[in-house]
């Protein structure tokens, strides 16, 4: 078969700006949201000033803005704000907590059934709450049974990702495939149309994350492995004829390369001076500083003074101590907000009562202490180490806005966590019966958890995402570009090309893998929507049923595996298992693969090819 022509030059732009598109979507350096806009607006502004006319007509640039109202966006929104009613009232509780007591009596049956119950979960709920729900629970377990939480964590997270492939509703990039298929012509699928062949895969993929996957991950420490409190208030009690004796506090500041902070200085019993600049310090004083021991110690060194605490010398026998201090770790996740600003712009300090220590972000862990953290933008992904009182991380955590990785108190809890499973449960059997469309049971659900006060409005819009709305609504406008334009006709006719003489199983098992490939370098619901009319294009042209070529693409678009970017809860658990990114490599890839050699049996044989 000859290698088809160029096509026109609208198709030609469509699918350069595709290539530009997906090469923004990988930047790390550009914020998502920006490259979003920016392909909508290339495709408006380029269609407006050089029209495109089809046999349908003229193809308007206002179409290009559809995607905000497509039906597979309000799916995708309304389930967002269901899975948090389910987090915000502890709905998922129970299963946490039951997790957790097995591990201690059968700890290898335990990673089987913590595998198997998140990728239950998964094919109902959005997967990042059932990451959150799971993250401190197995985090919990590693530090009790002095274990690398990176066994635990990655198979969690790979698990969630297989769940998801089951239903209709398990990922925003199953709602796409779908309601983009039935655009184009298909029949809409119910919501356990390939579960057999999902459930089929993701038996050979649990059994490769529960017995295989553990042992080839390198051990990884936590990210914040140390969890003693690390931040303390002491005096420098500064002695005669030292450094600081005489010196203004500019003075004595620069000695310790500006790093001290002096909260005040105490003179005599009474005399409580502000610590300004130019502020003489004179033999007896005390300066009250709070910093990590080790700074402290140094402080004590350079100045010539003496650290106290309480009135005693700090030594073996009096050591630094912090009553009622705790640490905890806070994973910075979608919707959070904390997700997109800095400390300073929420007022971190002064609204919670805790204090930042440090930041994780990708591979190292960065001490910030006194190195300008308030004004680090924070993204999502960004694990935060912070040290309060004990109280005040019970009524932090119990806000449910912040995932805490490590504190003694409990999840949120309420009276109304049986009401939102009910509204979860109804939304899940209105769809699978075909009662309602998910967007509108979905949408009816996310409403009733509001009405009943499983959350508020404010709460609910926490649980949306600016990059998922974005990401959707322009991977939906390059799809009707490139249908429009005959270039996903184009892209098909080259696939069946470069594949002359082959059977049609592996057509499908190709496009499986060109799929699998693109969604771990760029966004898998733009993969998901690029590749969806390019498979009905390739099966018309073969003349085969279009259904195992949308579901090929629909698993392929799935498989964020291999890249810490291929999928959200990919990168909380890269942060919380101080995973690098060598190890999705090392583990994701050959999951790739089983699930891609599994499926392209399993797909001919269902379907007859």
């Amino acid at each position: 078969m000859p290698f088809p022509d160029l096509p026109n030059n609208h198709a030609l732009f469509v699918l350069l700006l595709t290539a530009f598109a997906l090469y923004l979507f990988r930047r790390d350096d550009i914020p998502l949201e920006t490259s979003c806009v920016i392909v909508l607006l290339a495709l408006t502004i380029g269609f407006s000033f050089a029209p495109f006319h089809n046999f349908n007509g003229r193809l308007e640039p206002m179409q290009f803005f559809s995607g905000f109202g497509h039906e597979a966006l309000v799916a995708v929104c309304a389930l967002m704000i269901c899975g948090q009613g389910l987090v915000r009232t502890g709905a998922l509780e129970p299963i946490g907590r039951f997790l957790g007591s097995i591990w201690k009596s059968a700890p290898l049956f335990s990673l089987l059934l913590t595998l198997l119950i998140a990728g239950a979960l998964s094919a109902f709920v959005n997967n990042t709450p059932i990451v959150v729900l799971l993250l401190p629970i197995l985090v919990s377990v590693a530090i009790r049974t002095k274990t690398s939480p990176s066994a635990l964590l990655m198979p969690m997270g790979f698990a969630t990702i297989i769940g998801g492939m089951a239903t209709t509703i398990g990922t925003s990039t199953n709602l796409l495939v779908v309601s983009v298929a039935s655009d184009l012509g298909l029949p809409d699928f119910g919501m356990f149309d390939f579960l057999v062949p999902a459930s089929i895969a993701a038996i050979v993929a649990i059994i490769y994350l529960w017995l295989i996957a553990p042992r080839i991950l390198p051990e990884r420490q936590a990210v914040m492995k140390n969890t003693s409190p690390r931040v303390f208030t002491a005096q420098l009690h500064i002695e005669k004829n030292s450094f600081a004796d005489g010196k203004t506090l500019s003075e004595v500041i620069n000695k310790t390369d500006g790093q001290m902070k002096v909260v005040r200085i105490q003179r005599g019993d009474e005399i409580s001076i502000v610590p300004m600049p130019d502020a003489k310090v004179k033999a007896g004083d005390r300066l009250r500083v709070i910093d990590t021991p080790e700074h402290l110690k140094e402080y004590e060194q350079v100045l010539g003074a003496k650290l106290y605490r309480r009135g005693k010398q700090i030594s073996e026998d009096h050591p630094l101590t912090a009553e009622n201090q705790q640490l905890s770790e806070i994973v910075v996740t979608p919707g959070s907000p904390l997700a997109g600003r800095t400390l300073k712009d929420v007022e971190f300090i002064d609204q919670y009562g805790l204090v930042a220590i440090a930041l994780h972000r990708g591979d190292s862990v960065v001490d910030m202490h006194n190195k300008g953290l308030g004004t680090v933008t924070l993204h999502v992904g960004d694990v935060l180490l912070v040290q309060g009182g004990q109280k005040d991380i019970a009524e932090f955590k119990k806000s449910g806005e912040i995932l805490i990785l490590d504190a003694t108190t409990d999840l949120p809890k309420s009276h109304r966590a049986p009401r939102a499973l009910f509204i979860m449960g109804l939304v899940v059997l209105l769809a699978a019966v075909g009662a309602l469309p998910i967007a509108i049971s979905a949408l009816g659900g996310a409403m009733l958890m509001i009405l009943v006060h499983c959350m508020t409005w404010r709460e609910a819009m926490h649980a949306l995402s600016a990059q998922v709305i974005l990401i959707v609504a322009s991977s939906l406008a390059l799809g009707i570009a490139m249908i429009e334009t005959g270039a996903a006709e184009y892209l098909a006719q080259a696939f069946v090309a470069s594949l002359y003489g082959a059977p049609p199983a592996v057509l499908l098992s190709g496009l499986m893998l060109l799929l699998a490939l693109l969604t771990n370098v760029v966004s898998n619901n733009a993969a998901a929507v690029i590749g969806t009319p390019i498979a009905v294009s390739i099966a018309n042209q073969l003349n085969l049923p279009a259904e195992p070529f949308v579901i090929a693409v629909l698993f392929g678009a799935n498989m964020s595996f291999a890249t810490p970017m291929a999928y959200k809860t990919n990168l909380l658990v890269m942060s919380a298992g101080g995973y690098k990114f060598s190890d999705f490599i090392k583990v994701g890839v050959p999951l790739v693969i089983l699930m891609w050699i599994t499926l392209s049996f399993v797909l001919p044989i269902l379907y007859q090819f």
